[in-house]
């Protein structure tokens, strides 16, 4: 289903072609991917529902206890006073519990596939951000450049008009206007460069370091002709339905693991004990024949059948299907949630390529438009206020085509990211081997040593401030 409307090369070629333009998009999303902190935080929380299933397979496992203790009697009446060292060993195994540890470790494992699909989910936004930070430096570098470029022209501008003032060709106002209008054209570039670092500064807070030169990405694959076929993709791969789905039969097998409480359970237990009286024995029981240690053993099997619980039982059913019917709601809201992003992601794209079509026929028509008014002026049929007036609508219609063209590729992203399709796995990266959630749930699910411990964790995300790590013990 994952490649419904796209073949997997289709998708691929997002970030493909030409070495030159490809990789520096491809290194952005390599580093993302390795580094960002939401990506990280959020396998961390896969390895806890990995490590949740382990602790549903613990309850089905044998329970062995050991006991030790010295004893020292300091008033005895009839006697002397005794001392003992007794040691004993337990052993208990569930044979049988009503189904709760089979529903805990089902219920453990749809929210390790529920979690693996946030992952999926995470990887996809985050991408998404990313790529939309990429493309924001892009456009505002371009919209500082022609800015500045708009402040040359209108500084060279100004220098004629007062040359031309003072030979009589031009008057004051001619030259006010020219000073206004660079002036206006300074304050806009400012502001313009204030964005662009403000862009600068998110990229590396989503991709972890500033931008060098960013080549321009590549087109993007095709996407669906129609908002029903995008959101019939979407619907079959979007991962935040699958997360809920796995989630809601989670919380069904969660009833199923409650409902348990109010069966028998089954146990074979075994116990041992060795008391030895540490040379007191003869003085305990008055006999000089008694044994210093005395050892006892025995196995059986051990039947629990609960009567009365108080209504608890029935009170934690309620709970349990009350939190499912919660879920399903949750479902209900993710599914429309999904279509509205996805219908708007396509009507953003839709719109913006047609604003492009617009603002490239747009900058050609200001472009001679500007031509043609220097060229009136140069005659006396146009005047300085007319020039300055052309020079901005075309600066206007660069920019607007800048941000069009920038408006178009994230909102063509995003589409990919609500069908499904903007994930790790989708893009090819080659930056290295792809995290791999299920060998973390293969190492760690079926592991029954009580001593079996992974080293403390340490920030994997680059930081981007060069101070003292992070404290990871508590203090």
């Amino acid at each position: 289903m994952r490649g419904g409307f796209m073949a997997a090369a289709a998708v691929t070629a997002l970030l493909a072609g030409e070495l030159a333009q490809a990789a520096t998009l491809r290194e952005a999303l390599v580093q993302t991917y390795d580094s960002n902190p939401t990506i990280m935080g959020e396998r961390a929380q896969l390895r806890t529902l990995d490590a949740g299933v382990s602790v549903a397979r613990a309850a089905g496992r044998p329970q062995l206890s050991a006991t030790a203790g010295v004893n020292q009697d300091l008033t005895r009446t009839g006697g002397g006073n005794g001392r003992n060292l007794n040691a004993g060993l337990d052993v208990s195994y569930p044979l049988f519990n009503g189904g709760r540890v089979r529903n805990s470790i089902r219920a453990a494992d749809e929210r390790v596939l529920a979690g693996r699909a946030n992952l999926r989910a995470t990887e996809g936004d985050v991408f998404t951000e990313a790529v939309g930070a990429y493309m924001d430096v892009i456009r505002d570098r371009s919209i500082v450049a022609l800015n500045r470029n708009q402040v040359s022209v209108l500084q060279t501008n100004l220098q004629a008009s007062r040359d031309r003032f003072e030979v009589g060709d031009l008057t004051r106002t001619d030259v006010a206007q020219s000073e206004a209008r660079l002036s206006l054209a300074q304050s806009t570039l400012s502001t313009a460069q204030g964005r662009l670092n403000g862009s600068e500064e998110n990229y590396r807070r989503v991709i972890g370091v500033l931008p060098d030169e960013l080549a321009p990405p590549n087109p993007l694959p095709p996407l669906p002709a129609t908002p029903d076929a995008a959101v019939e993709i979407a619907l079959a791969n979007n991962p935040d339905l699958v997360s809920i789905g796995r989630q809601i039969r989670a919380a069904g097998l969660d009833v199923n693991v409650i409902r348990a409480d109010r069966l028998p359970t089954l146990s074979a237990i075994a116990s041992g004990r060795a008391t030895n009286y540490l040379g007191s024995a003869d003085t305990q029981f008055n006999s000089p024949d008694a044994p210093e240690t005395v050892t006892q053993t025995g196995v059986g099997v051990q039947a629990r059948l609960p009567i009365y619980q108080g209504g608890l039982p029935g009170a934690r059913i309620r709970q349990a299907q009350a939190q499912q019917g919660r879920l399903l709601e949750q479902g209900v809201a993710v599914e429309r949630s999904v279509v509205a992003q996805t219908r708007a992601a396509f009507s953003s794209y839709r719109a913006a390529q047609e604003a492009i079509e617009s603002n490239e026929i747009a900058v050609a028509a200001n472009s001679l438009a500007l031509e043609g008014t220097r060229a009136e002026q140069g005659v006396g049929t146009r005047n300085v206020l007319d020039v300055l007036n052309a020079e901005q609508e075309l600066l206007n219609s660069q920019v607007a085509l800048v941000t069009a063209r920038r408006d178009a590729y994230v909102a063509g992203f995003a589409l990919l990211n609500a069908m499904g399709q903007a994930e790790a796995e989708d893009l090819g990266l080659d930056g290295g081997p792809l995290y791999d959630p299920v060998a973390n749930y293969n190492r760690v699910s079926r592991r029954a040593s009580d001593w079996s411990t992974d080293r403390a964790p340490k920030a994997i995300s680059t930081r981007t401030v060069a101070t003292a790590p992070i404290a990871s013990d508590p203090q």
